[in-house]
């Protein structure tokens, strides 16, 4: 029976089980499914363990019937994780049967692994590196001490890990903290980069759809422009001006404001929260968050930036300003909110027609871009809601759920 009801879906997802997975009937020949640990719009993660091994792991469980209609983005999803699921040249003992198409390739050691894939007659199976450590803003709370550095050593991580997807033409699109999770609950963990349902490789085509979180969106998917590997730069420069004050650079409550500042890259370093943070950290943040595309920095540039790769970063604690901003701007029932990029676009383009096409709808808004929301909400005392949470991007492709065990989403 085809996957979905359709010939070529169905084809295509057991073209990709053949090729990177061993060819077992059935997912419980080989593993035991076990408790819940998050859901998404399509699906749910729960931990599996492997019957020989008892190795744990995550496994992704897709809806078909859930899923009709936005078949495209599974199997986006799963050929982009087959990029990266190449044996580890690190020892981590991950083995996958083969590696991805077009010759074989290290993993990178910051991004969740696909190893296998299953399917039924009602639902698709991803066995997936299994994370446990949680999420990136959850920890910085927890910690007693947080400074630059940190800051720094973090996004360092994801810099290298951006790099080698963007060495191997894949573009994320939605970078974001929420897909950023800890590896372990291990005090030195490394970050590892999850969810790639809104992923795409440059070789299938011009890239052009809005899709992606609305706060954390580069200027040039808002335009509606063709846009390429700099979208995720951008991202990770909106993260780290985040991680050093914790609240985003962006925010009105008025979702057409709110991308006109994006489109603009209008934002500030308040004052007191940026007063001790240093110049090297501001210079790199407008570096990442420059609006020309020709001008922002790649992410080997970032990478050898000095805040990054050498002595710029500061080693004073800001763990209290910067925590006591993220419990108020990114509240866990924030997180969770969806938000559809392309939906707020529709409605700036109907407000341009509104007003004759002059585009003075998206004038500058009045309120200051500080202590508030990336997501285009507010709430009480100062701080608004954080990022959102599962996005649909224009094309059809959806964020089904991500592999952390830190029951998120």
């Amino acid at each position: 029976m085809p996957l979905f009801g359709k010939k070529d879906s169905g084809k295509k997802i057991r073209k990709d089980v053949k090729d990177g997975c061993d060819k077992l009937p059935s997912i419980d020949d080989k593993y035991v499914i076990k408790e819940l640990l998050g859901t998404g719009a399509f699906s749910e993660v729960r931990l599996c363990e492997h019957r020989e091994t008892a190795q744990q792991y995550a496994v992704k469980i897709i809806d078909k019937k859930a899923l009709k209609g936005k078949e495209d983005s599974l199997e986006n999803e799963i050929r982009v994780l087959k990029r990266f699921s190449a044996r580890r040249s690190d020892g981590s003992g991950v083995q996958t049967a083969a590696p991805p198409i077009g010759g074989p390739r290290f993993a990178h050691p910051n991004i969740v692994q696909l190893l296998e894939t299953f399917e039924d007659k009602s639902k698709v199976y991803l066995i997936m590196e299994l994370v446990t450590g949680g999420e990136l803003f959850d920890r910085i709370v927890e910690k007693g001490s947080y400074t630059e550095r940190d800051a720094s050593n973090l996004i360092r991580q994801v810099l290298e890990a951006v790099d080698y997807m963007h060495e191997q033409g894949v573009v994320h699109r939605d970078l974001k903290p929420e897909n950023l999770l800890y590896y372990s609950a291990a005090e030195d963990s490394k970050i590892m980069i999850s969810d790639f349902g809104l992923s795409k490789m440059e070789d299938s085509g011009f890239m052009a759809t809005a899709c992606g979180t609305p706060g954390y969106v580069a200027p040039e998917v808002l335009a509606q422009k063709p846009y390429g590997k700099a979208v995720d730069v951008w991202s990770i420069g909106v993260i780290s001006y985040i991680l050093l004050c914790g609240y985003p650079p962006f925010y009105d409550e008025n979702d057409a404001n709110l991308f006109a500042q994006i489109l603009k890259g209008e934002f500030e370093f308040d004052s007191p929260y940026w007063d001790e943070i240093s110049d090297s950290a501001k210079d790199f943040i407008r570096n990442l968050m420059c609006v020309n595309v020709e001008r922002r920095f790649t992410c080997k540039q970032a990478l050898a930036h000095p805040w990054i790769s050498g002595n710029a970063a500061s080693s004073k604690n800001i763990h209290g300003t910067v925590s006591e901003q993220l419990k108020k701007n990114f509240a866990k029932s924030r997180w969770k909110q969806a938000y559809h990029a392309a939906t707020v676009i529709r409605q700036m383009q109907r407000m341009a027609l509104s007003s004759g096409g002059s585009g003075t709808a998206y004038g500058r808004s009045s309120s200051r871009i500080s202590n508030v929301a990336a997501d285009g909400t507010s709430s009480a005392g100062g701080g608004g809601g954080g990022g959102a949470g599962n996005e649909t991007s224009g094309d059809g492709q959806a964020d089904t759920a991500t592999t952390a065990a830190s029951g998120s989403k």
